[in-house]
């Protein structure tokens, strides 16, 4: 399987679009904003799966125990087995969703 480091250039604009037609039904970015059906994702890089406060995760989400980053989202993505969502099977689709996260959850 490929690397975030061999990924291509992520475009955030693009990736904003993916965002909101992929991820926006069950996730925020807003800091402050509530939860939905998942997480808010405001602060997520660096984070340690699963310990968002205020949201009640899987024991599988608890258990993973990785921080998230450009690397684990990159892997993550591709085939994200604790959500409803079926991942995005395009490295670019990635690497552009990754940009625009990077951005929007600072």
């Amino acid at each position: 399987m490929a690397t975030f480091a061999d990924a291509p250039a992520g475009n955030a604009a693009a990736g904003e679009k993916i965002f909101r037609t992929k991820c926006a039904q069950c996730h925020t970015v807003d800091k402050g904003a509530g939860h939905k059906q998942g997480p808010n994702l405001n602060g997520l890089f660096g984070r340690q799966s699963g310990t968002t406060a205020g949201y009640s995760y899987s024991a599988a989400n608890k258990n993973m125990a990785v921080a998230w980053g450009e690397n684990t989202l990159y892997d993550y993505l591709l085939n994200p087995k604790k959500m409803v969502f079926l991942g995005l099977k395009k490295p670019q689709d990635r690497a552009d969703l990754i940009a625009y996260l990077k951005e929007s959850t600072a």
